[in-house]
């Protein structure tokens, strides 16, 4: 391991806090952020069929990088680290946890982790400081000229690289980050008590291979205890990213594959979908689950888009996107913003609910799918799905919430909101007085129910307090 590197005027982290489209001082809420550089040997792992994978090339070296968000003060560490693969789906580095559930993490003194994790990401942190990541290497094991180094790979990936070594740089990020005293980059190691693994979308893609294939590899090597002790697989599932090809040479699972479910893991998952993403991994849904051996969550987040704007906003600014050599994502669609929906709201209830379930045996709350009848949502009177894991926005509603939308890039699944006219707005909550009072007694409901946190409660009523509703002619 070597870091934590500089960050000044001359070299900067990619994403980091204060070089983001929204840049974030983390001082100010008591956090610091280091970059290391971190080299290991990973295996290439095949997985032909369900159960734990098996090796296909052994010991290939790598060199990656980790982004290590903590609190500044040990005494403010309380114990848990949440690591997550970084997002490579727009061809660079995405910190997709911290945005969805950085709130959480810094009120409760979590650490955040992000590791690259795909080769395709590795080129653009060249192009963006070739000095600053010469080092970084996913290069394949197998020579160009070995039949097993196969002649087709994906669009975004390269016969001189290699994918499948993200497993193992997974597992030993999760187990670097419990080693006790020097060698740990949070500096308070034996402090360590639980390693939570985050995906969203293609990373969540990655935590079902990991799960299913990695995780039992993992038990059986540490004498039966796991790297990670809990799971959020976000917006993946089925066949949205419902599991991903183990090396660049061999296919995804195929539809109805049961390597694309999880049962039986041994340590809690909850897993969440969007509205843009419930119908197509549909199948992914299972019941769930209470029994030590298959603690199982599955959330469905009523009006919630996948490609939120946060996911931007906590990203590398535009000006290092484009010095990575990727064009920047946009944040409007042809029907306008991306969706405002705040995600983050159930992400945070997520997290701590992880954490109490496995601290405590604590049960995270049940939620209804939303609802589908014939292949379609079904929706109410105001054009808004019915059932999924609510809050006042659907159950209070002022707009109708769409999980799709249409333009470029992933506006597929951004979504957008449509506000309800002032006629309609007046007719729903004929004063402002009343229009908070229904507000706050739903976000009374789904704070004593742990569907979202109390800072989230407050933070939503004093949106409702401060918002022209109904609003009135000039």
């Amino acid at each position: 391991m070597r870091g934590p590197l500089p960050a000044n005027a001359a070299s900067h982290p990619f994403g980091g806090a204060a070089y983001e489209r929204r840049p974030e001082n983390l001082k100010k809420v008591g956090y610091v952020e280091e970059e290391y550089l971190v080299s290991g040997k990973a295996n290439v792992y095949t997985w032909p069929e369900a159960g734990p994978a098996r090796v296909r090339t052994p010991d290939a070296p790598y060199t990656t990088r980790i982004l290590v968000r903590r609190p500044a003060r040990a005494s403010r560490f309380s114990g848990n680290v949440v690591t997550e693969m970084l997002n490579p789906s727009n061809l660079f580095d995405l910190n997709i946890g911290w945005a969805m559930a950085h709130r959480q993490l810094v009120a409760n003194g979590d650490v955040w982790v992000g590791v690259t994790a795909k080769p395709v990401s590795v080129a653009a942190l060249k192009k963006f400081d070739a000095q600053r990541y010469a080092s970084l290497s996913f290069a394949n094991p197998l020579p160009p000229d070995d039949p097993r180094n196969c002649a087709s790979v994906p669009s975004d990936s390269s016969r001189a690289t290699e994918n499948g070594l993200a497993w193992d740089i997974y597992s030993q990020l999760g187990s670097l980050l419990r080693v006790r005293g020097r060698g740990n980059p949070l500096g308070y190691g034996e402090r360590v008590r639980h390693v939570y693994g985050f995906g969203y979308s293609q990373t969540g893609g990655y935590l079902y291979n990991y799960i299913n294939g990695i995780h039992p590899l993992d038990v059986r090597r540490n004498g039966g205890r796991p790297v990670y002790d809990g799971y959020i697989v976000a917006v993946a599932g089925g066949d949205f990213v419902g599991a991903v090809p183990m090396n660049q040479c061999e296919a995804a699972p195929p539809t109805g594959d049961p390597r694309k479910q999880f049962r039986n893991v041994g340590v809690p998952i909850i897993h969440i979908m969007s509205q843009s993403d419930y119908l197509t991994g549909i199948a992914a849904r299972r019941p769930d689950s209470d029994t030590p051996a298959d603690r199982y969550r599955h959330y469905e987040m009523a009006g919630a888009g996948h490609a939120t704007p946060d996911e931007l906003y906590f990203a590398a600014a535009p000006a290092d996107i484009t010095k990575a050599g990727q064009p920047v994502p946009p944040m409007n669609c042809d029907q306008g913003p991306r969706s405002r929906f705040p995600s983050h709201v159930f992400f945070d209830a997520a997290i701590r609910n992880l954490d109490r379930w496995v601290r405590y045996g604590t049960r995270p709350p049940h939620a209804e799918p939303i609802q589908v009848q014939n292949g379609a949502p079904v929706l109410d009177e105001h054009g808004n799905v019915r059932g999924g894991l609510r809050s006042p926005y659907l159950n209070v509603p002022t707009s109708t919430w769409y999980g799709t939308s249409t333009g470029a890039s992933f506006c597929r699944i951004a979504g957008h909101e449509v506000p309800f006219d002032a006629a309609k707005l007046r007719r729903l909550y004929p004063t402002h007085g009343r229009y908070v009072q229904a507000v706050a007694a739903d976000t009374r409901d789904l704070v004593a129910r742990h569907i979202i946190t109390a800072a989230d409660g407050r933070d939503i009523v004093r949106e409702a307090a401060a918002a022209d509703i109904p609003s009135h002619p000039a």
